[in-house]
């Protein structure tokens, strides 16, 4: 019997062709290698960024999300540099006649600790040289420092006064970068996807500051070890756990109060965290005889073991979750979980991996009282991926590996909650997908001055069967009606039965990335990139704010993969050795098969989305600045974006002219002016000052434009979708902070945070309402407000 020729695919002659290059480019000369990994040497986590070179040369790296660095150099007699802010820079004379490891701890900086830290910066030179750009990253300290609402300290928040990034008013949910939708942002709790961001409708996020170690957010220029989402990436990342000693930090504010505890286990060859937090306002409204509630709690758990010096394990998880009551007759609650259990080797001093084994849920329930059911909605995922990094030389690093992430899709569940009721059980179906991907990334030293990322990720999407699928006249879900000038859903001609071993639909895509830097001079540089994405899932909302009940969908036969290409030019410069520095950006970004609603579309307990939505297009273009004063006593930042965000919709198959007849409008979280100023004062050991200043260019709405009689009924007319937009955002937010004299023997430090949020209570809307007056008759505009002026007192505490 003829044997079938094994045929491999261009992701693998990809592999091959990087690791040649690699391979000449490591045997073109004799170096040789110090490998290590660096901690804090006060609670031993381990510090992710950290500048390593080499005094007098060009040579240099950047240790990674574990702490781990490689870098190669000839044989000679070196100056070692471990460089860190907020840390006392530390120096190691080595003589480099062999390969080598040296583990470092590194100690925080004592004229650092009365000074705020805007974020943890490289060495001036290291950062303008890489090539990386359209990112931010928060030291955890400033988000502390920020004033917020409630007091209650919020990452999400904390990203949204950063340019380029915004969200969708006061109590939304979610976050929006550079003119995409929320669905479009991958967010990520130590590599464990978090499908809903917000606790208390968007009051407050889902991460805990007390368990977090850092955050980066990828705005464009995404690494090709990321996928799945076609607008930026949020990379969280939770501490390890302190390995030094048992330690405890909380705080006790006006709702909410929160706990961590962290400390040495497995006779210090590993160490644990725990962290919760959880709100109190339905107590106080029960107090007040008030029927409604609203409260959260949520959990951060993770613990780690040293196998050996090459093998260390990581075991992590989150569990939150809302609960709602609505006078006792409706309630609701929805909430995520994650796991991940992960293995660090490494092979040798040049080759480290990471295999992780991934759990992520999001659900919510429904209970409505009056009618005798409840509601259940559920995404679960279930993710393998392994990641590996080569350190050739100085001038060349490899990244590569591949993952398998399967879905199943949950989309609702009617379930009686009576015996007698009148409603019957009703499952939507269930909807499965496998999406799989290998990618490479190379960063390359071009030469002394030009450093260049590139590399390529190989998507593949399989919407999987397990479920019937109907089937349409001409394959036309929705059909215009040239009459009624509406479009009406067409009802289905036959249903097809898949198995689960078929398949519905399959998608591949390749996602090409690439960035250059080119540094102009010792304190300036300038950086280009391209970045293609391709984006599987999709989120139906037809509202202005992400809700808990909005719900996720595969694509499939009638919903196509979302892909964006983006293009970034920007221009970076430091003053008076990193003191001030300042970054300016430009971007283009344009995404197809974006999906839109028509008008009046129904997306909840609906088993046949398709004949609700059309497919379109969006784009988004802008420029940003930052200007940052790094630092002193006084630091900060002041953020400005011009950018624009537009879609169009046309009918295509269905025919008609579509959304607003096809021609481009404004996305509903389009902010064409976004400007904050941010500082904050440490004026002595016990004192220190914080203040944000915000304004935005109100978010599109629609309004109606005139109304008609209808056999005695009055009904509105409306004008094109987001003509209108709602009135200019602006706040102002201050802070103090206040710690009593501390005895350096004394382990317990406290601190009191004062806040007033919204100074000058400016009622900014977060709707405008359009109806008629029953006892005048006249027409009239009702807006909503969110917040007024909110002062806040909390506690914090750390033993």
């Amino acid at each position: 019997m003829k044997q079938k020729k094994k045929r491999h695919g261009p992701a693998f002659w990809l592999l091959g062709l990087c690791l040649l290059l690699g391979t000449t480019l490591v045997h073109a000369q004799s170096n040789f290698t110090i490998s290590g990994k660096i901690s804090d040497g006060t609670n031993g986590e381990t510090l992710f960024g950290t500048s390593i070179f080499l005094r007098g040369t060009d040579i240099g790296a950047i240790s990674n999300e574990y702490g781990f660095y490689s870098i190669s150099a000839p044989q000679g007699t070196y100056t070692l540099v471990f460089s860190y802010m907020g840390y006392n820079e530390m120096t190691r004379e080595v003589v480099l006649d062999q390969n080598m490891t040296l583990d470092v701890e590194l100690l925080e900086s004592s004229t650092q600790l009365d000074e705020v830290e805007v974020t943890a910066e490289e060495p001036e030179r290291a950062l303008l040289r890489k090539p990386e750009m359209s990112v931010s990253k928060l030291n955890i300290k400033t988000v502390k420092q920020m004033p917020v609402v409630l007091g209650e300290v919020d990452i999400i928040k904390s990203l949204q006064i950063l340019p380029g990034v915004t969200n969708n008013g006061e109590g939304s949910s979610g976050f929006h970068v550079r003119g995409g939708a929320v669905d479009q942002n991958l967010v990520l709790l130590d590599e464990a996807i978090i499908y809903n961001t917000s606790h208390l409708l968007g009051f407050f996020s889902v991460f805990n500051a007390d368990a977090v170690k850092d955050l980066k957010l990828y705005k464009g220029g995404i690494p090709a070890r990321f996928g799945g989402r076609v607008s930026s990436v949020l990379d969280v990342r939770q501490k390890d756990g302190n390995s030094k000693e048992f330690a405890m930090t909380g705080g006790i504010g006006a709702i909410s109060s929160r706990l961590a505890l962290e400390g040495p286990m497995f006779n210090d060859r590993g160490s644990f965290l725990i962290a919760g937090r959880g709100s109190y306002a339905h107590l106080f409204l029960k107090l007040a005889g008030e029927d409604n509630s609203a409260n959260f709690y949520d959990l951060n758990l993770k613990t780690n073991y040293n196998l050996n010096q090459n093998n260390k394990l990581y075991l992590s998880g989150y569990f939150g979750r809302d609960l709602f009551n609505i006078g006792g007759s409706f309630s609701s609650s929805y909430g995520n979980a994650s796991g991940n259990l992960r293995w660090n080797h490494i092979f040798n001093d040049r080759l480290f991996s990471n295999l992780s084994l991934i759990y992520s849920n999001y659900d919510y329930e429904l209970g409505i009282d009056f009618f005798d059911f409840d509601w259940v909605s559920s995404i679960q995922n279930y993710n393998v991926k392994y990641d590996l990094k080569y350190y050739f030389n100085d001038a060349f690093k490899l990244d590569f590996g591949v993952s398998t992430i399967k879905y199943v899709f949950d989309p609702g569940r009617i379930k009686p909650t009576d015996p007698a009721s009148a409603i019957n059980e009703l499952q939507l179906d269930k909807k499965r997908a496998l999406e799989s991907a290998a990618y490479i990334n190379a960063e390359h030293k071009l030469t002394d001055r030009l450093t260049a990322q590139y590399g390529i990720r190989f998507s593949h999407f399989n919407r999987m069967g397990g479920q019937p699928l109907n089937e349409y006249l001409n394959d036309r879900p929705l059909v215009y009606n040239n009459t009624l000038r509406i479009y009406e859903r067409q009802d289905p001609i036959d249903e097809v039965n898949y198995k689960k071993s078929e398949s519905i639909e399959t998608f591949s895509n390749f996602e090409p990335r690439v960035s250059l830097a080119y540094q102009l001079n010792e304190f300036s540089s300038v950086k280009l990139g391209y970045s293609r994405a391709a984006q599987y899932i999709h989120l139906l909302s037809n509202t202005s704010s992400v809700t808990p009940i909005d719900v996720w969908t595969p694509s499939g036969k009638y919903i196509k993969p979302q892909l964006s290409d983006q293009f970034a030019l920007g221009y970076f410069k430091n003053f008076k050795g990193n003191v001030y520095s300042m970054e300016v950006e430009t971007f283009y970004k344009t995404v197809d098969n974006r999906i839109d609603y028509i008008d009046g579309s129904d997306l909840i307990g609906n088993n046949t989305i398709e004949r609700e939505i059309l497919n379109g297009e969006s784009k988004a273009y802008g420029v940003e600045l930052l200007l940052r004063k790094n630092e002193g006593a006084f630091t900060g930042w002041l953020a400005y974006t011009w950018s624009k965000s537009q879609q169009r919709t046309p009918g295509g198959d269905a025919g008609g002219p579509g959304i607003n007849n096809g021609d481009w409008y404004s996305t509903p979280h389009d902010r064409t002016h976004d400007v904050s100023l941010t500082g904050a004062y440490a004026l002595n050991e016990k004192w220190s000052f914080g203040a944000n200043a915000i304004f935005q260019t109100g978010r599109p709405v629609t309004y109606p434009n005139g109304q008609y009689q209808y056999e005695g009924i009055s009904v509105a007319s409306y004008s094109d979708r987001n003509a209108d937009r709602l009135p200019a955002y602006h706040r102002l937010d201050i802070s103090a902070t206040y710690r009593p004299n501390r005895k350096p023997q004394n382990r317990w430090k406290g601190e009191w945070v004062f806040g007033i949020y919204n100074v000058f209570n400016r009622r900014n809307a977060a709707s405008i309402s359009f109806g008629q007056n029953m006892e005048t008759g006249a027409n009239e505009a009702t807006r909503t407000a969110i917040f007024g002026i909110v002062p806040s007192v909390t506690y914090n505490f750390k033993f």
